[in-house]
């Protein structure tokens, strides 16, 4: 074992990022797992046990999220919030070696870590072609792997936060003894539908011909609010269909072996959903959200220019009327049809608004939607964008990372879910929350006409409907806010799990 020789002894976590690389023959690692820790000078490093003593202080905890965008934004947000508790927390944050090459260079805390395992899982760019297949590979080719990593990470591991679509995590942390705190990256409400699953099969309302009987109500899920069958998640037919049972059995596996259950959501926004679940619940529940990276809104950003062919969105937005923007995005996995593609640009078009629209696909179709009142970029800061004073409205697929930090920022949505969770979303965003409206029908293409009248609407600053929105949507920000404030419920929360985690409390 090498030490680096400096003046003075700083146990403190160092950037440094770790490597697996394997063959069917052979591991090597790459980086002396102890260096990031520990800097001793040359008459220092010889009092191990005092080193020691104080190494095994240090709180260090391994995140593994689920390869998916949304997934690893969701896990990275929870991390980074859980980092800024105390530098006596390390977090060693897993990812492919493609994923590194994604997110490697984007900013952390300096107590959190990267390690990495090979790829051992089809490519992130190819995902949505095989779902379901995935899905399959996560969950059979990177436990191994990952294993393999864990043995050798330094100091020991006090806890692993897997993303419940990881479904080896809570088995291997039971054999190792390592405490496993499940994240959940949705709604609690979601959770709870696939936790009494049970009930929605024995109420006949799976397997259902959404067509013949979506409109029925299901008003019996445990701290969820009345809702049709068709706002249920995606579970009824395709990739949902194929990937139910491993979600299932996710659950199951939470409640049975987990010790911990973490939400990326905050008591106030989901309260009877939360309680619910506190009520019946075999392991501490923790919601600790809203998971959005609030801690650096105040920081400059450099890349407001570079990713974006050197316009800079943040100038074009301050030129802007307050309120006035409809900013549009449509998230970073699934997509809609090109039929309807062509309806939302004619839409937003014939509605006159202003809009910043972020696409990662072709940004040509969308760059005359509606002249210089129109921005598109490939990429934005999302959450500085929608706080930003002329943001007036949100259009969005409803994944609950977005959902969340348009929460967090005040802003009403337009709601055009796609896919499993973001269906429910959206029933909540309308009906419960009432911070927005759905565009979105269940059957049928939306017409430009439809989107065009109820965008014009929607922006419409001088209405009292509109106006109510708001006022519902920034009372929403308010709770959120508190949430998170000093002795707010998920600041307590994430005490009461940092806690448990250091004095080595399992559940």
């Amino acid at each position: 074992m090498t030490f680096a020789t400096t003046d003075s002894v700083d146990l403190r976590p160092k950037q440094r990022d770790i490597s697996l690389h394997g063959t069917s023959q052979s591991t090597q690692y790459y980086t002396d797992p102890i260096l990031p820790y520990l800097h001793l000078s040359c008459h220092q490093y010889t009092d191990m046990n005092s080193a020691k003593t104080e190494l095994s202080t240090i709180c260090h905890m391994v995140a593994v999220p689920y390869p998916g965008r949304g997934h690893i934004n969701a896990m990275m947000n929870s991390c980074k919030l859980l980092a800024s508790k105390g530098t006596d927390i390390l977090i060693s944050f897993v990812i492919t070696e493609e994923w590194l090459g994604f997110i490697g260079s984007d900013p952390k805390p300096a107590n959190i870590r990267f390690a990495t395992v090979p790829n051992c899982i089809p490519s992130e760019k190819g995902r949505g072609k095989d779902f379901a297949g995935f899905v399959k590979a996560v969950n059979t080719k990177m436990e191994a792997p990952f294993e393999e990593l864990l043995d050798r990470l330094e100091p020991p591991v006090k806890a692993i936060v897997a993303d419940t679509h990881i479904y080896w995590s809570i088995s291997m942390g039971n054999r190792k003894n390592i405490p496993v705190a499940s994240l959940f990256p949705m709604p609690a409400m979601v959770f709870s539908m696939f936790y009494h699953f049970e009930l929605i099969v024995q109420n006949r309302h799976f397997p259902v011909d959404l067509s013949e009987r979506g409109d029925e109500l299901v008003d019996y899920i445990p701290g969820v609010s009345t809702l049709r069958i068709a706002d249920l998640p995606t579970f009824t037919y395709g990739d949902g269909r194929l990937v139910l049972p491993g979600v299932l059995e996710g659950i199951s596996n939470v409640s049975k072996k987990a010790q911990y259950l973490l939400f990326t959501t905050f008591h106030e926004l989901e309260a009877e959903a939360i309680d619910a679940l506190k009520a019946n619940f075999p392991i501490p529940v923790y919601p600790i959200g809203p998971a959005v990276p609030y801690l650096e809104l105040e920081e400059k950003s450099a890349s407001t220019t570079n990713a974006n062919n050197g316009v800079n969105y943040l100038q074009w937005l301050d030129s802007q009327p307050p309120c006035s923007v409809l900013y549009i995005s449509m998230g970073s996995f699934l997509s809609v049809s090109n039929a309807q593609m062509d309806e939302i640009i004619g839409g937003i078009r014939d509605s006159g608004v202003r809009c910043l629209w972020v696409s990662r696909g072709e940004i040509g179709r969308f760059k005359d939607c509606n002249g210089d009142m129109s921005l598109v970029v490939p990429w934005c800061d999302q959450l500085k964008v929608l706080c930003h004073s002329s943001i007036g409205g949100f259009w969005t697929h409803c994944g609950w990372n977005s959902t969340l930090e348009a929460v967090f920022a005040g802003v009403p949505m337009l709601t055009f879910p796609i896919f499993w969770d973001q269906v429910p979303i959206s029933k909540h965003i309308v009906e419960d929350w009432k911070n927005g409206w759905k565009v979105k029908k269940d059957v049928g293409v939306v017409t430009r006409g439809e989107i065009s009248e109820l965008v014009k609407r929607f922006m419409d600053n001088k209405s009292d409907e509109m106006n109510a929105m708001r006022q519902r949507a920034k009372e929403l920000q308010k709770s959120s806010r508190r949430a998170i404030a000093k002795g707010g419920s998920s600041d307590a929360n994430f005490d009461a799990f940092i806690r448990n985690i250091s004095q080595g409390h399992c559940h």
